[in-house]
């Protein structure tokens, strides 16, 4: 069955269905922290550091201090100033933070090649139980009814569909393995059809047949068999669909087609999204054994692959597993426990170090983790409030990514500095290990909020070097979080980009500021986000060390219809950002010529 009248309902349900399992959860973990008054142990977790909520957003956490440059080009400006020092140490930047997620419900969509990505994840719940062999069909889950579907509503479409329009793209392939166990027996059956089960909550209006599993007084329905609608699934059919995508690029002449491989999807909110093939929580000793096995059945058909996990939904999860929470949550913990009271993420990590170290078999290459900050209100997609005040809180909770003096202004209450702790759990556990997030969104994405976070996210993972990041699935076009997005990927509309390397610059407050160079260091551009939505600012732009400017050009935006305007020539180094307003500046460099010491000498 297709999904014609469905697509809309869809992608709101999905969005609202992740909004009400995280509500549970942190209810569930609030209720537990209370009682016992105790938090979560955090690894790595700086003591005794101030506390920042203010309203301003911080500038970057490690610039280096401003050095004199030539007196000809570097002046004192008397007002506010970005300062630039050219001479700074570089970082390279990954061209795989610029990801979207696929969404088979727009399967002919180009928006994705619009916004200039690098690379796609094919991910999501629906992945989990995605049949290869039949091609078009998935499992809705918990997000619908938990429906076997064809979100194409192309009787014909196939997953070669989709490999080939990223070839077409030049875009880089992220291609979820299911691991779970069952995938999806046809595009018609249902975990919870009324024929099994006549008494539900409520029952799909488009296709009444279908219900949500939930009992008339809002209990969780026993499931029945996975044959309802799922056939198994072990690791040695994922290896063939890898073989087969291998088969078909050797015998067509295709260069590789997938660049890396994750490994499922959320797998500790298997019992609540997969609840009618998987309602028993995840343990600790589940999620390693399907690893392993999954890894071996990945490997064995694509031994140079690249394979990224646990892809794991957010907080909770980094530390407990769904056993955990089932039994009792953070206080009683038994599934932890009998684990040496190691949180989840660094356990998995250290224990596939310690199988690989065994056998010599190569196991994971990236840590990948998923990002959704639980503020009041901040939503997730076009949703989430845009009031000031949730307006103010959903640019502040950017720092969680980053920002070791900032503590998550909502229930998990912690200093979350999430990128640099996953560096810390890879080099304690995993040394090596790409970082990645999978999934991460903001929310708001139709309002200047919403622009500006898309903006403060990518131009953060360029300066803590992350190496994979995939907003879900992928802003509108014209939107104002595709309009944050282009700012790095096509702010001119020719492919006008963020450049290759990230140099360190410093900022006055309510100002972020992200400068990028190229090797030669000939080129700037640099990425400047007012984050006040109501005092226009005029900097200045304080170039140190970097020679006379050649050609300027400059953009900027108030995430309206307008997008990223190209504005006429301003006084030098001067710049004018109205509230809430993005601006990029594109600055090409002379070099200036230097005399060798070896010249000067006298013959």
């Amino acid at each position: 069955m297709t999904m014609t009248e469905s697509n809309k309902t869809f992608s709101m349900a999905a969005s609202k269905k992740r909004a009400q399992t995280t509500a549970l959860l942190h209810l569930t973990l609030g209720a537990f922290w209370l009682l016992c008054a105790c938090k979560p142990p955090l690894a790595s977790t700086p003591q005794n550091t101030p506390e920042n909520t203010s309203p301003k957003a911080a500038s970057p956490a490690a610039f280096a201090s401003p050095q004199p440059g030539n007196k000809a080009q570097a002046k004192t400006p008397a007002g506010p100033s970005v300062v630039v020092d050219c001479q700074a140490k570089t970082t390279p930047i990954s061209p795989n933070i610029y990801g979207v997620a696929f969404d088979p419900q727009r399967a002919n969509d180009d928006t994705a090649h619009h916004l200039k990505a690098t690379i796609r994840r094919w991910g999501g719940n629906l992945s989990t139980r995605y049949n290869w062999k039949l091609g078009n069909a998935w499992n809705t889950a918990s997000d619908w009814y938990f429906r076997n579907v064809n979100y194409t509503s192309n009787p014909r479409w196939h997953y070669n569909d989709f490999l080939k329009q990223q070839r077409q793209w030049g875009m880089q392939t992220a291609l979820t393995v299911p691991m779970l166990g069952f995938v999806a027996k046809d595009t018609s059956s249902s975990g919870f059809p009324r024929t099994q089960f006549p008494q539900q909550q409520a029952f799909d209006p488009h296709h009444p047949q279908h219900g949500n599993g939930t009992g008339i007084d809002g209990k969780p329905l026993k499931p029945g068999p996975p044959s309802l609608s799922s056939i198994p699934a072990p690791p040695e059919m994922m290896g063939e669909w890898v073989e087969a995508i291998r088969k078909e690029e050797k015998q067509k002449g295709y260069a590789r087609s997938v660049h890396l491989y994750f490994l499922d999807n959320e797998p500790n909110l298997w019992n609540q999204t997969h609840r009618d093939v998987h309602p028993e929580p995840l343990s600790y000793d589940e999620l390693l054994e399907k690893t392993i096995a999954t890894i071996r059945a990945i490997r064995k058909a694509d031994p140079e692959a690249l394979i990224a996990g646990p892809c794991e939904w957010g907080w909770t999860n980094f530390f407990w597993s769904a056993k955990d929470i089932a039994g009792g949550g953070p206080r009683l913990a038994p599934d932890r426990r009998a684990h040496g009271d190691v949180p989840l993420v660094p356990w998995y990590l250290k224990k596939l170090y310690e199988h690989q170290q065994k056998t010599k078999e190569r196991m994971l290459d990236v840590l990948d983790l998923h990002h959704y900050p639980q503020g009041q209100g901040v939503g997730i997609g076009e949703e989430g409030a845009v009031d000031a005040q949730t307006s103010a809180l959903r640019l502040r909770m950017t720092r969680s990514l980053w920002d070791a003096n900032y503590k998550e202004e909502s229930w998990v209450n912690e200093k979350m500095r999430l990128i640099p702790r996953m560096r810390e759990w890879v080099a304690e556990n995993y040394p090596g290990l790409k970082l990645s997030i999978g999934e991460y969104n903001f929310g708001a994405e139709n309002h200047a909020s919403g622009g500006l976070a898309q903006a403060e996210a990518l131009g953060r993972f360029a300066q803590e070097g992350l190496d994979y990041a995939f907003i879900w699935y992928y802003p509108k076009k014209g939107s104002a979080a595709a309009q944050g997005f282009q700012a790095f990927r096509n702010y001119d509309g020719k492919g006008g980009s963020f450049l290759e390397y990230f140099l360190p610059s410093t900022a006055p407050d309510d100002i972020s500021a992200f400068v990028s160079t190229n090797a030669d260091k000939n080129k700037l551009v640099v990425v400047l986000l007012n984050l006040n939505a109501s005092k226009p600012q005029t900097l200045s732009l304080a170039l140190q060390n970097c020679g006379p400017t050649q050609e300027r050009r400059q953009f900027v935006t108030q995430f309206d219809a307008k997008g990223l305007a190209q504005m006429q020539a301003q006084p030098e180094d001067i710049l004018h950002l109205p509230p809430f307003s993005l601006a990029v500046v594109e600055l090409s460099l002379e070099k200036e010529k230097r005399v060798e010491k070896e010249a000067l000498k006298t013959p």
